[in-house]
């Protein structure tokens, strides 16, 4: 008989990682809807080929992009699904969605993008947190002096909801080894797959970018070209060598580091993304014009950003980290900060470099170092070639028979 499944997520608001996976999963379950606490299909038309089923908070169209506020709602939301008819569930989730209540019937998978970040490992981030809506809240739960106690009953949730479900799937070893720390769950860990834009497959002629020059010494740290200036091909040259940063802009992810330490060597860099920090990195960069905003991009754009760059800093400390991989997959390697999930996916000297600690002074010395000539773009294409998605698929469908009868 076949296997009736649903599929849940904490929000469907955004386009990221997990809503890679979400795709996925709705390939290999076609018919699965997919539950969530708030969905709007003007930020997420990727979730219009699903049959989505909201929480009761959807009906306060408030909540649909702010879900800063939404934390203490988020139990109740997971709680109220009912699970009955369906053989397996499989929840994706860095939140509440593992909470779901299920009968032993019903198998519940949970592939577990990191525990909750801002209750454990991201606790003190949160709590000092600068976005103009996130301290306005905290502000707010502290006047009242509700702050710790919402916390703790947030704590106390969370420990109840990871028992509840049958099986953990981590998406890198950095978080399995979370998990086991805060709940006390052993994981098998199943890499998240990249894709990239089948329009820019690398290496395709027309979108080849010349090996960039070695940008630090061939530029002062007031950001004029060394050497013969002025005229066409200095700048184009120039246009062509750039560093890059993909993220979503805020906070944790340590942006800053990357705007700072360009600015120190007058380096040019660019800035595919958006976020609640936007305007805080703005300031921080100022007037220079080596330090580019370019907002949200298309997956075409993005293609070319990468193929044309010198390399990707990658500032802050990640559960995994997708964005070295898909630069890697366009055979660009990765100047990363050396913590979190690029530790398992950058290999020093190869696809990539390593700066430590997480300052302005230790990027700014890896920038002084770095040489784009002494990486192969083979070695780096050869790398991301064993996270696609086939690998992912294989390795999910293995866990998932472990625990059920596909």
């Amino acid at each position: 008989m076949k296997k009736k499944v649903a599929l849940v997520y904490d929000r469907i608001n955004k386009w990221g990682g997990a809503e890679r996976v979400l795709l996925i999963l709705h390939k290999m379950f076609p018919e699965a809807p997919l539950y969530t606490s708030v969905y709007n299909p003007q930020t997420a038309p990727w979730a219009k080929v699903f049959e989505i089923k909201t929480s009761f908070l959807q009906k306060i169209p408030f909540f649909r992009n702010s879900h800063e506020y939404l934390a203490p709602l988020m139990p109740m939301a997971f709680e109220s699904f009912n699970f009955d008819e369906y053989d397996l569930v499989i929840s994706v989730t860095s939140e509440a969605a593992k909470g779901i209540i299920t009968k032993p019937k019903t198998t519940h998978l949970c592939y577990c993008l990191t525990p909750t970040r801002y209750l454990w490992s991201g606790e003190d981030e949160y709590r000092e947190d600068k976005s103009f809506k996130l301290s306005k809240l905290l502000r707010l739960l502290k006047l009242l002096k509700i702050y710790d106690l919402l916390i703790y009953y947030l704590k106390f949730w969370d420990k109840i909801a990871a028992g509840r479900p049958d099986k953990y799937i981590a998406i890198s070893k950095t978080v399995a080894e979370r998990i086991k720390r805060y709940y006390g769950r052993e994981a098998e860990v199943v890499y998240p797959p990249i894709t990239r834009s089948s329009s820019l497959p690398a290496g395709e002629a027309g979108l080849k970018a010349p090996r960039p020059p070695d940008l630090v010494s061939t530029r002062s740290r007031t950001g004029r070209q060394g050497g013969a200036e002025g005229g066409q091909g200095s700048r184009e040259k120039r246009a062509e060598s750039y560093f890059l940063v993909v993220s979503r802009l805020v906070a944790y992810k340590r942006i800053d580091l990357a705007i700072k330490a360009c600015a120190a060597l007058g380096l040019p860099l660019k800035i595919a993304g958006e976020g609640n920090e936007e305007k805080n990195l703005k300031k921080t960069a100022g007037k220079t014009g080596e330090i580019e905003f370019l907002g949200p991009v298309s997956e075409e754009k993005l293609g070319k950003l990468y193929q044309n760059c010198a390399a990707v800093i990658f500032p802050g400390e990640e559960d995994f980290g997708l964005v070295p991989l898909e630069a890697a997959s366009y055979g660009k390697p990765v100047i990363a900060y050396k913590g979190g999930g690029v530790l398992e996916t950058v290999i020093e000297g190869k696809t990539g470099a390593f700066f430590y600690p997480q300052t302005v002074e230790a990027l700014i010395k890896r920038l002084k170092d770095f040489k784009p000539d002494a990486y192969d773009r083979k070695d780096c294409e050869n790398r991301a070639a064993e996270f696609y998605e086939e690998r992912f698929i294989r390795g999910l469908e293995e866990s998932l028979r472990s625990v059920v009868d596909l």
